[in-house]
């Protein structure tokens, strides 16, 4: 009777999913969304600094997501969640995709370059299938709009990014053109 009290107590700790993690060793696909997304922004951030592709590798794989490696795709954009610099936009803006915004929001190439890298690693290894790839980008396509009001050359930017992932083999011909 006392173990199911704490548990009970355990699990109505909304806001330490960690705590959970290391009491009950909750596995990904139980995590909430808005971690799996806050966690998928940080790794994408701290790639985006230190360069290391095998360390964002080894942090999306400890995730235990694969059924949502679609939303990293959708966060390649520069400072994670918030416009450029981490500023917040709203509550929509967390549920916008993360790779490829990542980068429309971000400035300069090498941001673009490193994204477009860290894509053809983790689509070279299966952790992005095809069809996540496609689900990521097409995500950023319906959000275009609202993306555009933020970063009003988002198109051509977007553009650029399709065909250098295009060239390097990590998206279909179908979703380029």
């Amino acid at each position: 009777r006392a173990a199911l009290d704490r548990a009970a107590v355990l699990l109505r700790i909304k806001r330490d999913v960690n705590r959970l993690d290391n009491v009950w060793g909750v596995g990904g696909g139980q995590r909430p969304v808005k971690h799996l997304v806050k966690e998928m922004n940080l790794l994408l951030r701290e790639y985006l600094l230190s360069g290391e592709v095998s360390e964002a590798e080894h942090c999306l794989r400890e995730l235990e997501v694969p059924h949502f490696h679609h939303e990293l795709v959708y966060e390649v954009r520069e400072g994670g969640p918030g416009g450029p610099r981490g500023v917040p936009r709203g509550p929509a803006d967390a549920a916008r995709p993360q790779a490829v915004v990542m980068v429309l929001e971000g400035s300069g190439e090498e941001p673009v370059a490193m994204m477009v890298t860290l894509l053809k690693v983790l689509w070279e290894t299966g952790l992005v299938t095809l069809d996540q790839m496609n689900r990521g980008f097409q995500r950023v396509y319906e959000e275009l709009g609202d993306i555009s009001l933020d970063v009003p050359l988002a198109h051509g930017l977007l553009e650029r990014l399709v065909e250098l992932c295009f060239d390097r083999g990590i998206i279909t011909r179908a979703l380029r053109d």
